[in-house]
Order: C-alpha cells, then structure tokens, then sequence
C-alpha cells in the first residue's frame, strides 16, 4: 500500500494516546537504525523555525542534515526536510517500503499517524551527519523520546494541549523537560516556573542546561541583528534564531552571517502579499508574539480555532491589532463551531463576518492553526 493511503487510514488525533506503545515498537526495531547525532526540540512555540534556522545553518556548513517538523500546510514532504529540500515522493516510497519490511504487520498497523512518520524519518536520515527532530505534543511521552539525543533546546513554554500536558505551567513544562538526557539549552521564558522546573530536572537527571543568553558573546549578537535584518524576522524569530546559535554554539561550530541564507520558515508570520501575513501559530504564547510584532497597524483577522484552544484569550491578545474578524470554514471535526466563535468575538466587542474573499486594499492576518492558513491558502488565496 502507498503511503498516501497509509497514512489515511491513520487517525490525526486521539483523545487517549497509548504512552507504551511506540517504546515497546522501537526497542524491537532499533537494531535497524544507524546511529546519528540527534538535536531535539521540545517547548510549546517555535521549535519549528529554530530547527529549520539551525538544519539549513549546518547543511550550508557542509553537514549532511535532516529536519523533522510538524503538521505540514500543504503537503506531507514538508515534514521530512533532507539537505536543503522537502524529501521527495520516490524517497517517501522507498523509505516506506523498507519501514514496512523492519515492522511486524500488528505494529505496523498499530502505529499512530505521528509514530509512524517519526519512524519513516529516522530511515529518511540514515547516514546524516546531525538530525534536527522536534517534538511534536509534549516531550517525556512524545514519539521522538524513544531516540538518543546529543543535545535538547527547548523553545519558550506556555499554556498548551492541557488535556495531555496539565493544567498548569509547572505541569507542562515538567511532562516537555523530563525529554531532556545529557544537555539542554533554554531559550528566554516567559514564565518564571519554567526556570524552577529545569532546575529540578537538572538535579535528579544529572542533566547539563545552560540558558541561551549565557552562550552569547558581543560578535554572536551583533552578527544575529544582521541575519535578521538580512531576513526581515520579527522579534520572536530572533529569539529562535538565537537558540539555534546556541546549538552552533555548544556544538562548537563556527558559522558566518551567510549561513543563515534561506532558513526561513514558511508559514511563520510570512508575508505572502503586500497586504497579506499569515502565521500558524494557536496558543496565547503565539498570539502575544503576533501582537508585539504587528503593534501599531489593523488587520482584518482571518480566523478559526479548534475546540481545545483557549481562543477567547488568543482573541483578546490580539484585539489591539485587530480590525474585525473574519471566520473561515474549516471542514474538521476538531474545530469549534461558528456560533461559539460569534458569541465570543460578541463579548470581546469584536466585528465579524463570514470570509468569502480578500480586498486587495485592507490588510489581512491569516491565523489561528495549521489547518486555518492551509484552508486559506488552497481554496482563498491562491485560486484568486
């Protein structure tokens, strides 16, 4: 079977997630798999672009890289990134097909969606020299623990996916940082109990963690104004462009203000029109990056949420940016539906209408999940 039709039977999303499971599969099969040297990425926003800013810095050194993200926008490739491309359909094929060979058909088929393509990856990247792998939900259970890892960076942590992580800051960033092995470095956080929390883990873990700031020197911060003026980053993409410095840092390995070229990651605050940004970010940490990156301008809000999102507090972080909202369909049983939505844009006292079409002169942010800017991109702006 392909692996488009694969991974169609797979569901996305459980509302239980069998923690064993992928621990059990991998220790028959890890025999298979050669060994690399692993960066891991765990954190609630960012750890896409801080893993996509460090791979394309180590493949423009001359390293033979991967990087592992997730969800995609448009197309599954954008997961497995393999020294400066999205890996193509022939590689997924024969990637596939030697996966099944290793796996039994029970744990074949037992796989989640995510645990499945985590394994596909890893066979993507034999013979790297560095694999950048971030986590996808949480970090201690999370499919990507099974793997030894040279290093871990963790991105800022927030409130996020309470229902598997906890309802607390304290909670979460234990159930990300019990990932944490040998090092660590940690970005800037917001939240002071993040600090506690690693401290902690440092002590019963024997872990080493170093805050990114520490690792910096005059030249580092002087050559990142660059690279992010050479890009055009807003602020919260310096800092994960930090953090992947760190790595280079840590990993003692000498970089130049050139090796950042390209390294943007679509979909995070990216400009696609004069009048047009959107960005996939869906938790109140993302919201608050958005507004101090667009403060003093109005947008028309293109919009949804899932059901599981605190969107009444995402809305009122970007309230001072926003002109009214539009919501746009999304076709997933996931999503919340549009009274919902009204009736908590109505006790915000925020505009709204159906999206139907974009006016070339009014500004347009594009946000609220993965599946929203896809929506957008497929069926609203790219057909226009």
């Amino acid at each position: 079977m392909r692996l488009e039709n694969f991974l169609h039977d797979k569901p996305l999303y459980y509302d239980t997630i069998d923690y064993t499971r992928m621990p059990r599969v991998y220790e028959k099969i890890k025999s298979h798999f050669a060994k690399t040297k692993i960066i891991h990425l765990i954190g609630t926003n960012g750890k896409g672009t801080t893993g996509r800013f460090l791979a394309w810095a180590l493949y423009s050194l001359g390293y033979r890289v991967g990087h592992y993200t997730s969800p995609h926008i448009l197309r599954f490739n954008e997961r497995i990134w393999l020294g400066g491309e999205n890996i193509s359909d022939l590689s997924l094929e024969k990637a596939h097909e030697k996966l099944q060979n290793i796996l039994s058909h029970q744990d074949s088929d037992a796989l989640s969606y995510f645990e499945y393509t985590t394994l596909l990856a890893m066979i993507v990247y034999e013979g790297c020299d560095y694999v950048v792998m971030e986590a996808g939900l949480g970090g201690e259970h999370d499919a990507t623990a099974v793997f030894d890892k040279i290093l871990t960076l963790v991105t800022p942590i927030g409130m996020d996916h309470e229902a598997f992580l906890g309802n607390t800051i304290q909670d979460i960033a234990r159930t990300k940082l019990n990932a944490l092995q040998k090092s660590a470095i940690l970005a800037k956080q917001p939240f002071p109990e993040v600090y506690t929390v690693a401290r902690e883990i440092a002590q019963t873990k024997s872990v080493k963690i170093y805050r990114v700031e520490d690792l910096m020197q005059q030249n580092d911060i002087e050559k990142i104004a660059v690279i992010a003026h050479n890009l055009s980053l807003p602020l919260y993409l310096r800092e994960n462009l930090m953090l992947s410095i760190g790595a280079l840092k840590y990993l003692n390995i000498e970089y130049q203000e050139s090796d950042f070229k390209n390294s943007r990651l679509f979909g995070r605050l990216s400009q696609i029109a004069e009048n047009i940004w959107i960005d996939v970010g869906h938790n109140p940490l993302a919201a608050q990056a958005i507004l101090e990156s667009l403060l003093g301008e109005h947008y028309i809000l293109v919009y949804n949420s899932y059901k599981d999102k605190n969107y009444k507090e995402i809305l009122g972080i970007l309230k001072p940016i926003i002109g009214h909202v539009e919501i746009i369909a999304v076709d997933e049983k996931r999503i919340e539906s549009k009274e919902n939505i009204q009736k908590t844009l109505e006790e915000l006292q925020i505009r709204h209408s159906t999206f139907e079409s974009i006016n070339p002169h009014a500004k347009y942010l594009v946000f609220g999940s993965f599946s929203v800017v896809e929506k957008f991109l497929k069926y609203s702006y790219l057909t226009n």
